[in-house]
């Protein structure tokens, strides 16, 4: 027995007839849903007649479950009655799979005997006879019942000998995986045709193409056009060949219809292409066998690619049923006709979230464009328009002009498939509740109370989702240091990277600014915004007019053939954005400390004077005031006063992206190369980033980026962070912060260098903090990944909101 590959089995048979064993000989435990066990679970008996009714709703429920996710399914019932094998067709129907039946044919005495060894059957003879008749009468009946395959296997010998193969549904070519060049509507367009596959650089006449390019073919090859035989002999000789596929169109299908003697309408072309065909019955009879071998659509490429005439949701890719098809050959409908007495269609490429790429035609539009990685390439040739091509896996359009307008259309051409500018919009849906997402670290898991807090976030200040393709991920600190009066220092930074084995690693100087992301384009437009995805600036129309002139006489436009750039940056001063955090976060602190320290000191100076030992409080609060002038020290270091851009000033780090590329896994030193020249092109805005390269297992190498370090910090710097100088891969960290120790001290307070405090902040624990840096880098890898490929953009945004929602994890911020 033969069996698709995606099916719902149903076990047929007497009790007695050895359906379990059957089972359990062919198909894995997993696989089989018996009655016997769902009565066990509804009822603690399976035996328990009286819970049959509750013990099937669950296994049609569970069936149901598999089938939709593609799992195959076999149901091991007695199945001899109409009424049960209704409900599985039902099932099967309901999820478009095939149902099969599978019939044990054992005579009654043979199954009698076989009972009668069980102890947990207690009823008589009459019910196996009862079920060998009901068994017998429905035999003949199992093809019209729905099933797609039926198979009798009479008698015990035959039970035991059958053994089960698989094959793959018409539809699935996952096996092919390109490159294709995927052709739309023809309508008889022999000439435009002939033209568009000699630009796609197939031989005169369809032959093979030079690289081994396989056309497909959306359907719609005939009717209304010129030459509708001369395309159908063309594209049969092509698929003939193997150099082709072709799905079926609805004007394939209704040409089927006519040339099988079907009272058709000649409508719509189709009256043209019989007179076209001419009278010859051999011409017609090899039309229709071809015709007859079309399907409904193809899955190509591991799934990644789907072909189908009129487009297909993602419920129904790799399915097979009437509506499957019907879906296929003519869309979703509404059941209403516009003002020319055309269908009304529904726009389910609107609403698609499928991981493959759909591409499609039937509904000719004046130009292409993707919607949620779907495309119609029906250009409207036969009218005067176009015949299109797309390239895949390039995603390239190929196009030619029609020679001239062969039928008058009845509705004006629609621009690109009635798309409209709310397409792309973000749906709730997409990002709330609890999730799973798939990056280059494998799958991150997003909580639904974390999403709702990033939904409040960015539903009421992030910048426009078009625009807002990555988030800076959280950087894991140092291990703690072991070094005196240190919590972290290279030492054990670079000690970090060495176990990793990671050869070299880029030491950079941390700028002390606030980080922002630069997503600008070359003709000016852009935005900036913050790590929460919030606008930098109210306006950031000239500092992005200064970036894109920089990045235009950098020559990176040209060099990196885009026209879009993404940038992380750090802006400069830290007061430019955290002003208000300064001022009642730590400018507070000092103020109050500046207050009350000397009034204190003034009250231990006069209880000295009286004679009274305070010397031991007196040196604590010396200590104290001295803790508090390094703490307001250190943050005044990154403050001075700006006006607009001046004063103002942006230190890039990282090129994450370009149109069509992913930089973020590209070594740090060519970042840095490009980031230099930008500086050159404009060093009153952009400010450089120090670095130094080390071998982290080198002493001499951890001895000097140690004195870089100590250098930097003593300097006023707020420390380094360490970076992989190539990409090590989504497991080991992608950065290492280093902090100094006097920038601490605005994390950790004042006084934290004392003994007994450092003590304590020695015992923090940064695994929590480690992997979130880990999830979010993969997060954001994720989404440029998915924006280098064109996905669309709600599904980058999907990473892109993941990356906020992880900063809910309950994690020390100080860290």
């Amino acid at each position: 027995m033969k069996l698709p590959e995606l099916c719902l089995v149903t076990l047929v048979g007497v009790t007695g007839s050895g359906k379990s064993t059957f089972a359990r000989r062919h198909f894995a435990p997993s696989q089989v849903l018996s009655s016997d066990a769902f009565r066990a679970m509804v009822a603690d008996d399976e035996n328990d007649q009286s819970a049959s009714a509750d013990a099937f709703d669950a296994l049609h429920y569970v069936a149901g479950k598999r089938l939709r996710a593609g799992r195959l399914t076999v149901v091991d019932a007695t199945n001899v009655q109409r009424h049960a094998r209704e409900a599985l067709v039902a099932v099967a129907r309901e999820h478009d799979v095939l149902p099969v039946a599978i019939v044990l044919d054992v005579p009654e005495a043979e199954c009698w005997a076989r009972t009668q060894t069980r102890p947990d059957r207690d009823f008589g003879r009459p019910v196996v006879a009862r079920q060998h008749r009901d068994l017998r009468r429905s035999l003949r009946g199992l093809a019209r019942e729905g099933f797609r395959q039926v198979h009798v296997l009479s008698g015990t010998d035959e039970i035991a000998a059958a053994s089960i193969s698989y094959e793959p549904l018409y539809n699935n070519r996952r096996d092919l995986t390109g490159p294709f060049d995927i052709i739309g509507d023809v309508h008889g367009c022999l000439a435009e045709l002939e033209t568009l596959l000699v630009r796609l650089g197939y031989p005169a006449g369809g032959a093979a193409h030079p690289q081994g390019r396989t056309a497909v073919f959306v359907g719609d090859l005939v009717d209304r056009g010129p030459d509708s035989p001369g395309v159908l002999r063309l594209v049969m000789s092509m698929v003939a060949a193997g150099s082709a596929l072709c799905v079926s169109g609805n004007h394939e299908a209704k040409l089927l219809r006519k040339l099988r003697g079907a009272n058709v309408s000649l409508s719509h072309g189709l009256a043209e292409t019989m007179a076209q065909l001419g009278d010859d019955p051999d011409v017609s009879a090899d039309v229709a066998k071809f015709l007859d071998s079309l399907i409904s659509h193809y899955v190509l490429d591991e799934g990644r690619l789907v072909v189908a005439h009129a487009g297909l949701k993602e419920a129904y890719h790799g399915r097979a049923s009437g509506r499957v098809r019907s879906f296929a050959l003519y869309g979703d409908t509404t059941g209403e006709t516009d003002e020319y007495g055309l269908p009304v269609r529904y726009p389910w490429a609107t609403e698609y979230r499928g991981r493959a790429m759909v591409v499609y035609g039937h509904t000719p539009t004046t130009d292409p464009e993707w919607i949620n990685n779907t495309i119609c390439i029906d250009t409207g040739c036969v009218f005067g328009g176009s015949l299109t091509a797309l390239r895949y896996p390039e995603r390239e359009l190929v196009s030619v002009p029609a020679e001239r307008e062969y039928y008058a259309p009845v509705r004006p051409l629609a621009p690109a498939g009635g798309a409209t500018s709310d397409d792309e919009a973000m749906d709730i849906a997409d990002v709330i509740g609890r999730r799973s997402l798939e990056t280059p670290a494998g799958r991150v898991t997003v909580a639904a109370e974390n999403a709702a807090a990033a939904l409040e976030v960015m539903s009421r200040f992030a910048v426009d989702p078009a625009w807002l393709v990555w988030l800076p991920p959280t950087m894991a600190p140092a291990s703690t240091s072991a070094q005196e009066g240190y919590l972290e220092h290279p030492v054990e930074a670079l000690a970090d990277y060495a176990r990793a084995g990671v050869p070299r690693v880029v030491c950079e100087e941390k700028h002390m600014g606030s980080r922002a992301v630069f997503h600008v384009r070359r003709d000016g437009a852009g935005v900036v915004y913050t790590r929460t995805g919030r606008p930098f600036f109210a306006n950031s129309a000239p500092l992005l007019e200064r970036v894109v002139a920089a990045i235009g006489r950098a020559g990176l436009w040209d060099e990196l053939a885009t026209d879009r750039l993404l940038l992380d940056a750090e802006v400069l001063p830290w007061s430019a954005k955290a002003e208000p955090l300064i001022r009642d976060q730590y400018a507070s602190v000092a103020a109050a400390a500046g207050a009350a320290l000397p009034a204190a000191r003034a009250a231990l100076d006069a209880a000295a004077a009286r004679g009274i030992d305070v010397g031991d409080l007196a040196e604590r609060f010396t200590a104290r005031e001295s803790a508090i002038g390094a703490f307001a020290a250190v943050y005044r270091r990154y403050c001075w006063p700006t006006d607009g851009l001046a004063g103002l000033r942006v230190a890039p780090f990282h090129v994450l992206a370009t149109a069509g590329a992913n930089h973020a896994r590209r070594g740090h030193e060519w970042h840095l190369a490009l980031v230099d020249r930008l500086v050159a092109a404009d060093p009153d805005l952009f400010a450089p980033t120090r670095r130094l390269v080390v071998d982290p297992a080198d002493p001499d190498g951890v001895a000097a980026a140690t004195r870089w370090w100590l250098e930097l910090t003593g300097g006023g710097g707020e420390g380094m962070v360490v970076k992989p100088a190539e990409d090590a891969g989504p497991r080991v960290q992608p950065a290492i912060k280093c902090r100094g120790r006097e920038y601490l001290r605005i994390i950790y307070g004042p006084d934290y260098t004392e003994p007994a405090r450092l003590a304590a902040l020695r015992e923090r624990r940064l695994g929590r903090k480690r992997g979130l840096a880990l999830r979010e880098h993969g997060l954001g890898l994720a989404a440029l990944d998915l924006l280098a490929a064109g996905a669309p953009a709600w599904r980058v945004h999907q990473h892109v909101f993941a990356i906020l929602a992880c900063e809910s994890e309950p994690v020390d911020p100080r860290l």
